[in-house]
């Protein structure tokens, strides 16, 4: 069962209902077959070489069933008579081998051509898409599923791959394998071609019908196969293991596998099944070719109609053995282009996103920037997030500020007061859509986005570290840090005498997504990495908001040795971590409604003062009691409630923060945890 390579594709297991539903869901490319052919440019001579050694391979099959009706009629049963001709035996013999070597000589040489080919274009396609999403902005991964590019770049470049290593070259051997056999066979016998071509469609048919059973059940198979890998990686990953354990699920769990895993077996029982009374019809027709060929022959022989040799029947029985896999090839061929288009379609529509974030033709540096470094500017900026609404309100509405080098700005307020949009605008995360950023005493617009990065450095609530060394995940920031730098980095960040502490000290693999190590711990590492890079602009974004008491009072004691020096531009919901700052701006719907210094803030009884009042109610605890309680009894206390009862209707929500103000002016007057005498005075 010979003939060009990739033959027989109703075989592959492949649903071609659900591959032409998926063909036909991929997005249109102008000019896709052009861009495709480009992408082969630098590799034509090998490719030119390889289609010479396709065709020349497919033509030589065919050669052997020649040789042996010779074989036959000339040399074992010479129809002249006489006994066998040794010596051209020996020859047509030698021929034969020769040709079988030649063949499989061709098949090595255009296997690793075309796998070279190949898989040198897919390297290419791979490493274009992923630089290409390096440079995408951070609101097309925001908005876009961590699966669906991965899809991109594992399924649909991956399959390419078999697209471009199988293809073409099986098209293209198919072809010339029908070709050439359907000119031996005329040769050899006009007659017995037309018996052998009227018997093929009934075949064909049949093979079509297996390869859809098989491909139908090999479609649930993977399915299954896909829920089974889902589980395996919900269930035993440190997050689901936790969870399990947590709520003592790990039976339900178990039994959860063992359904899907039962599912799985009789899947695979029904594919191995599948088609077997298909193949028993398969088996006899492609015997019964040859059969009716014999008793045509017979026919034809006892008739004397003809020269039919045995020679002749040998031949051509085995030339037509041959032609049923290419053809079963060529009948995929529309459904394999169509495939083809649909990969590299889906591929370049990706290759196709502009970045809405690039830098200008004519960007400088930060080094060659008017102002000095740490110097961040926002004058009347204006951000809508690009998913929302076109009636919502903006994001950031008008927000102003000067950060100077060396200075500590905080910013609080309620959620979605676009705090943490601030800290993307400053480094150019995202684009501001009016009013202007300025760092270093220039637009960002005009800098390089790789100068920003490298001036600056991000500190946020959920630390990534790699499931990797503490040494590796620290060396990110400086690839050719030193042992003395790495140490001086941790012990600036309160974590080298942990790390000491550990077996394996700085070569610790902290494990997936660092979950060997504490919350705490792992944000000093955090801490400790962005120290490495010693950028001059600090931008920390609620860093300590998942912590503890103790791990936050350690983190921001490492938080307060890395801002030394440094502009620093912070986030907090607790306001204990940027009471020191030297300027806090207070956000509330996308505006700054108050600035100025924590005591500042709290005389006026505006928002701070009610977020601060608030907290103190819900812990009883605040560094600045003393403070907080001045305040609020020294009269501000009724101002910050009519400001609270003129905005909030009796008996609404906001009018219940009122209540809750009042609540905790007692408290202010309580001692202090530590100062309590106990156990208490009669």
């Amino acid at each position: 069962m010979g003939g060009g390579r990739g033959g027989g594709a109703s075989f592959r297991g492949v649903d071609e209902d659900a591959q032409r539903r998926m063909n036909a869901e991929a997005p249109r490319i102008s000019g896709l077959g052009s861009r495709v052919v480009s992408l082969f440019r630098a590799y034509r001579a090998r490719i030119f070489l390889t289609g010479i050694l396709v065709i020349v391979g497919a033509a030589i099959a065919v050669i052997p069933p020649l040789i042996v009706q010779r074989i036959f009629d000339d040399a074992l049963f010479p129809v002249a008579g006489g006994g066998p001709h040794l010596e051209l035996l020996a020859w047509l013999v030698a021929a034969m081998v020769g040709l079988f070597l030649l063949s499989a000589v061709l098949g090595v040489a255009q296997t690793w051509l075309t796998s070279t080919v190949g898989n040198s274009v897919t390297g290419d396609l791979r490493v274009k898409l992923f630089e290409h999403l390096q440079a995408m902005e951070l609101g097309f991964f925001t908005r876009t599923k961590t699966g669906v590019i991965q899809s991109r770049l594992q399924n649909d470049v991956g399959g390419v791959s078999g697209v471009l290593t199988n293809t073409v070259t099986s098209i293209l051997g198919n072809v010339v394998t029908v070709i050439a056999s359907l000119v031996a066979m005329i040769l050899i016998d006009w007659r017995l071609t037309l018996i052998a071509v009227i018997m093929m469609p009934f075949l064909i048919f049949v093979q079509r019908k297996v390869g859809q059973v098989r491909a139908r059940i090999a479609g649930e198979t993977q399915e299954s196969l896909s829920e089974l890998t889902s589980i395996t990686q919900e269930t035993l990953s440190v997050s689901g293991m936790l969870l399990s354990k947590a709520f003592n699920r790990q039976r339900t769990e178990s039994e959860r596998y063992q359904a899907e895993n039962r599912n799985q077996v009789v899947l695979q029982v029904r594919r191995a099944m599948s088609g077997q009374g298909f193949f028993a019809v398969v088996q006899v027709l492609m015997a019964s070719v040859p059969a009716v060929i014999y008793l045509v022959s017979g026919y034809l022989i006892a008739g004397g109609t003809g020269a039919i040799t045995a020679g002749t029947v040998v031949a051509f029985t085995t030339v037509q053995a041959r032609l049923l896999m290419p053809l079963m090839g060529l009948m995929r061929v529309s459904l394999d282009l169509q495939t083809s288009s649909a990969l590299f379609a889906r591929i370049f529509e990706y290759l196709d996103l502009v970045p809405e974030i690039q830098d200008a033709p004519d960007a400088i540096t930060v080094d060659e920037a008017p102002g000095p470094k740490g110097r961040l500017e926002f004058t009347d900026v204006v951000f809508r997030y690009p998913d929302a609404s076109a009636d919502a309100r903006p994001t950031l509405d008008g927000v102003s500020f000067v950060a100077e080098p060396g200075q500590h700005v905080a910013f609080v307020g309620p959620s979605g007061a676009g705090k943490t949009t601030i800290l993307y605008l400053a480094p150019r995360l995202y684009e501001a859509k009016g009013g202007a950023v300025l760092f270093a005493g220039a637009d960002v617009r005009t800098l390089t986005q790789e100068s920003i990065i490298d001036n600056v450095g991000i500190v946020s609530q959920e630390t990534y570290l790699f499931h990797a060394t503490i040494r590796e995940n620290l060396r990110y920031a400086k690839p050719d840090a030193t042992e003395q730098e790495l140490i001086a980095a941790c012990t600036a960040a309160n974590i080298h005498h942990i790390i000491a502490g550990f077996e394996q000290g700085y070569d610790t693999v902290v494990g997936e997504r660092g979950y060997r190590l504490s919350g705490g711990e792992k944000q000093r590492i955090a801490i400790a990495r962005v120290l490495l890079k010693d950028p001059p602009v600090l931008l920390l974004d609620e860093a300590t908001s998942a912590l503890d008491t103790v791990s936050e009072r350690v983190v921001q004691e490492a938080l307060d040795e890395a801002a030394k020096g440094r502009t620093t531009l912070s986030i907090a919901h607790r306001l204990s971590t940027v009471m020191g700052a030297d300027m806090i701006h207070v956000l509330e719907a996308g505006r700054i409604v108050e600035s100025g210094t924590h005591s500042e803030l709290l005389a006026r009884g505006g928002l701070y003062a009610e977020l601060a009042a608030q907290q103190v109610a819900a812990s009883r605890v605040l560094d600045t009691e003393a403070a907080v309680e001045e305040a609020v009894t020294g009269g501000v206390g009724a101002a910050l409630t009519e400001r609270r009862a003129d905005r909030a209707p009796a008996d609404s929500a906001g009018a219940d923060a009122v209540a809750a103000i009042t609540a905790a002016v007692p408290l202010l007057a309580e001692p202090r945890p530590d100062e309590r005498v106990y156990p208490p005075e009669p």
